[in-house]
């Protein structure tokens, strides 16, 4: 797919060179319209006016920490010339939000337990195209953008080649006008921070949000319940199906952040979109004044733990539990959300194909296939086979590695006690996977064994690498 967008990218800019128009087909916003370009001057000459910018600098500092210029940290100013920028940016996401409301285009939602996007301020002025007019404007006020930047920590979303990938792809996708969301965890340590004390390394909380970030914007209104736990109830129905239900369960309430993603000098702000976790409930004080404080903080604390730390340590079970359930969590939400967003302006859910594909970052999402298929039976009402027919047209994969150590396996035990519906929508998968083996390859029972999705005590996440095989 990388391949792809710098090849439409590339043919663009020749086309563009040689007079002609863009390629249409590669992106929804290919060609700039009079009214577009004269909004975007309009835009750059009211925000990036020096004077302009620079009174609304001062205004920031002194709302924001009632402070002077003079008396305001490299850290306040920071803050204050990022909200200045940030007010552009909303500009361009609305009206790109708008387009796509207008258009109704198919939109990528990108799954990844990573995204490695780097330092946002500077980033956000190249690609609005302003940042030599933003760094003469600050130098006339004695300041140096380049130590402003250093201010911002870098958010801690990703570790190393997953995520600078993930972000990569976000960027390229504003930059070719591809409507698309990244969807990940708003993690409030990711791993961690690195220090060197007597030539060997010690590992701190990365704590990137202690100032606050200003380029992210908390979306209340979007919140889903994410369900761990208990059992499954059937229940018959009067037309003879068969009804689940999950009861018995905790559940922690999922809120999107999201963080603008902006396109190179085109006026697309795509949207990444990060899951914090909040209790269903903040406090129970009936456990309280029994003197169960442990009872009292538990949804609390089940919130908490989700969304700490990037890839916690799974060499007990504790770990391979919260792994778990920090890939279902989010899953889980962008998957609710983007299938309410479909359903706002589509009445029929066999559609969804046609306006929505769901990329899954390596193994990590793959639960997005059994999530998906459990929305489309339980919530839509939908039959196996129709609802399997649409999580094959909106599920894509991609594989980074084939080494056995990477690739996730998770003990029964674990996984069925924590995601009933879920293992029991994987049992049937794997039943019908094994058959169609069983067909191709009678008798072969290494065949099995390599591919099937549950076997030995284990579930694996091999399931779109086993279906490419066996077609």
């Amino acid at each position: 797919m990388v391949k792809r967008l710098c090849l439409a990218w590339k043919r663009n800019k020749q086309n563009k060179d040689k007079g002609a128009e863009p390629t249409v087909a590669c992106s929804l916003f290919a060609q700039k319209t009079p009214e577009s370009k004269q909004k975007e001057n309009i835009m750059k000459s009211k925000m990036f006016e020096k004077e302009t910018f620079k009174k609304e600098v001062v205004e920031n500092v002194k709302y924001l920490y009632r402070k002077t210029m003079d008396e305001a940290s490299e850290q306040e100013i920071f803050q204050a010339v990022s909200y200045v920028v940030k007010d552009v940016i909303i500009d361009q996401w609305l009206a790109t939000q708008q387009e796509f409301d207008k258009a109704d285009p198919k939109i990528v939602y990108y799954m990844s337990m990573e995204f490695l996007m780097g330092r946002a301020l500077g980033n956000n002025l190249i690609n609005l195209t302003v940042y030599n007019e933003v760094k003469e404007a600050l130098e006339e006020m004695g300041i140096n953008l380049n130590a402003i930047e250093d201010q911002e920590p870098d958010p801690a979303l990703g570790n190393g080649g997953l995520g600078r990938l993930a972000a990569c792809f976000m960027e390229s996708l504003a930059t070719l006008g591809y409507p698309a969301y990244g969807c990940g965890i708003r993690y409030h340590y990711g791993m961690f921070r690195q220090k060197i004390e007597n030539g060997y390394q010690v590992e701190e909380p990365d704590n990137w949000l202690q100032n606050g970030y200003p380029f992210e914007l908390k979306r209340p209104e979007y919140n889903f319940e994410v369900k761990f736990g208990g059992y499954v109830r059937a229940e018959a129905q009067p037309d003879g199906r068969t009804r689940f239900v999950q009861e018995g369960y905790q559940s922690v309430k999922a809120i999107p952040y999201d963080m603008p993603i902006v396109g190179y000098n085109n006026n697309v702000v795509n949207t990444l979109m990060i899951w914090d976790a909040e209790p269903m409930e903040c406090f129970e004080l009936d456990s309280f004044d029994k003197g169960d404080y442990h009872r009292a903080i538990e949804q609390q604390n089940l919130a908490k733990n989700l969304v700490e730390v990037l890839y916690p340590n799974d060499n007990h079970i504790a770990g391979k539990e919260l792994r778990l359930k920090q890939q279902y969590f989010f899953v889980s939400a962008s998957l609710q959300r983007a299938i309410a967003r479909f359903k706002k302006n589509h009445p029929d859910i066999h559609m969804l194909p046609e306006k929505a594909v769901f990329q899954m970052n390596d193994t990590h999402p793959t639960v997005a296939v059994a999530e998906l298929m459990r929305i489309l039976l339980d919530e839509e009402g939908l039959e196996w086979d129709d609802a399997w027919n649409i999580t094959t047209k909106c599920c894509a994969y991609t594989n980074h590695t084939i080494m056995a150590e990477a690739l996730e396996k998770w003990p029964i035990e674990i996984f069925s006690r924590l995601l009933p519906r879920i293992y029991q929508i994987v049992e049937e998968i794997n039943r019908r996977f094994v058959l169609e083996i069983q067909q191709k390859y009678p008798g072969d029972n290494h065949k099995v064994e390599k591919m099937a999705i549950i076997y030995d005590g284990q579930v694996k996440w091999l399931i779109w690498q086993s279906v490419q095989d066996i077609l």
